[in-house]
Parts: structure tokens; C-alpha cells; sequence
């Protein structure tokens, strides 16, 4: 064998080893950690006092109430999070859908939310939620309806922190959707104007299933960004009112020294309950998706 085919053989190998290392480093490699740590229980400032305990994180957390106090309030995020945000999306989308000039604007200025920190929007948000200062406040009292405690409340904390995600990403998923909407060939929907469909059947039988990659893009990223919620948690509730805006991260947070092998296997639950959603999503989902 000759230097030229050596080299015509390696070089893939040389290109893509970079890569290769930094997802070994920082993807493959924290997992495993953490799957181990998730069987010790694990003294942070003491590792001598570190102690194999095989499964007993994992028992310890489907018998407590706190997890799944944090877990029905991931899901109950995550499904408001992710239907609101993409119904509006795409009634967004269609409306902005032609090539115009305020349509640029508006689209623009939709997107503005997604460039700022989410750490700079919750603080906006907490003064516009304030229950007595507030801006939402001052405009339900102006016509007419009671004020709310937002994120003061256990019964409303939750949803005005899904109101808040909801904001920040709508701009960014409707741009994804404007893109497929006008990637759609014109000459369809001649033809379908031609055999007089309606706009109901034009929407549901050429729309839906030209654009279900991107509607099935835009659901599986969502979800799993959506289980994995941290820092508007964070910042404007704490986990609070009484555990009522607890997220399956922020409950990993919460252990992160008190008990980090605890925190470990909560972490590889999290893991495994994505997983299995997203297994799900390409199995039953995928098979509607129509790609062109």
C-alpha cells in the first residue's frame, strides 16, 4: 500500500477525530460519571466517606413524594410548554407567511425574545407578574377583572412560568415554520385550486404533511428542552410556592451537595424518561412524517 492511499484511508478518521474527542469529553464521559456516582452514596467535601450502595438511590427516589411532585410538574410544563407553543407558532406562521414588508418587521420583532438571556426575561417578567405593581395586574384591573397572584400563588405559579417559556420561544419556532410553509411548491396549491378544496382540506392534506418534518423537529426538540428546564425555574420562583414550580432539574439542583449520589440517579432517571420519550416520538410519529 502506497503513501497516497494510506493517507486516502486515514483521513476521514483525522477529520472527524476532533470531534470525536470533544464528545467523549464532554458528552460520553459525564454520562458515565454519572451513572456511577448514581451508586455511591457520595460525600462531596469528604470522598473517603464515599460508600458503594448499589441501587438505593434509585429506591430512595420512587419512594418519596417530592419526586414525583417534580415530575408531574415537568410534565404538566412540558404539555403546556410545548402544545401552546406550537399551535401559536404556527398560527403565527401562516399569517406572516407572505413575502412582505411588515411581515419582515413583525417577524423580526417576534425573534427579538430568543437573542435575550433568559435570565434578563425572567426579570422582566417578575415585574410584570408582581401582584401589586405589576403590569398584567394594572391592565386586568383596567378592565375589569380580578388581579392575580401569579407567581405568589401554588394554583398559578406553575402557569405563569409556562406563559414566560412560551413567550421567549414562540419567534424562533414560527420562523422554522414560515421557512417550510414557503418552501411548499406554489404549483400545489394551484392544483388544488383547480379541484375547488377547501381551505380546511388545502391546510390539513397539503399543509400538515409538507411541513411535518419540521412540525416533528420542532415537537421532539421542545420536549426534550422543555424536561430539562432550569433557569427560568430559577429565577422566578425558586421551586416555589411550596414546591408548586419544582422541575426534575431544579430537584437534581437542589441535592447537588447535600446528596450528590442521590442527585446522580435522579439524573439518569431524567435521562431514561427522555429517552424512552424520544424512542417513542420515532416510533409512532415518524411514520407520519412525510418527507418530500
Amino acid at each position: 500500500m502506497d503513501n497516497r492511499t494510506l493517507w486516502e484511508r486515514l483521513r476521514p478518521y483525522l477529520l472527524v477525530t476532533p470531534a470525536m474527542i470533544g464528545i467523549c469529553l464532554f458528552i460520553m464521559y459525564p454520562v458515565v460519571y454519572l451513572v456511577y456516582l448514581s451508586f455511591y452514596k457520595y460525600n462531596l467535601l469528604n470522598k473517603a466517606k464515599s460508600k458503594y450502595i448499589g441501587f438505593d438511590n434509585f429506591k430512595q427516589i420512587f419512594t418519596r413524594e417530592d419526586f414525583y411532585q417534580a415530575l408531574m410538574n415537568t410534565v404538566f410544563y412540558t404539555v403546556g410548554v410545548v402544545v401552546f407553543t406550537l399551535l401559536l407558532s404556527l398560527l403565527i406562521a401562516l399569517w406572516l407567511n407572505k413575502k412582505k414588508r411588515f411581515n419582515a418587521i413583525v417577524q423580526a420583532g417576534i425573534f427579538t425574545p430568543h437573542i435575550i438571556s433568559i435570565v434578563s426575561i425572567a426579570l422582566v417578567w417578575l415585574w410584570i407578574m408582581e401582584p401589586s405593581q405589576g403590569l398584567l395586574n394594572f391592565v386586568f384591573k383596567a378592565i375589569g377583572l380580578p388581579p392575580s397572584q401569579w407567581l405568589q400563588s401554588s394554583s398559578t405559579a406553575l402557569i405563569s412560568v409556562i406563559i414566560v417559556s412560551v413567550w421567549h420561544g414562540i419567534g424562533y419556532y414560527t420562523l422554522i415554520i414560515i421557512a417550510a410553509l414557503q418552501s411548499i411548491p406554489p404549483t400545489i396549491y394551484e392544483a388544488a385550486a383547480l379541484d375547488n378544496a377547501s381551505r380546511f382540506k388545502v391546510f390539513y392534506k397539503i399543509t400538515i404533511p409538507l411541513i411535518s418534518p419540521q412540525l416533528f423537529f420542532i415537537l421532539l426538540i421542545m420536549t426534550i428542552g422543555s424536561f430539562k428546564v432550569f433557569d427560568t425555574v430559577q429565577v422566578m420562583t425558586g421551586g416555589g410556592p411550596n414546591n408548586a414550580t419544582s422541575t426534575l432539574v431544579y430537584y437534581i439542583y437542589e441535592y447537588r451537595t447535600t446528596n450528590i449520589g442521590y442527585s446522580a440517579a435522579t439524573g439518569v432517571v431524567l435521562m431514561a424518561i427522555i429517552g424512552i420519550l424520544t424512542v417513542i416520538y420515532f416510533r409512532v410519529l415518524s411514520k407520519k412524517v412525510h418527507y418530500q
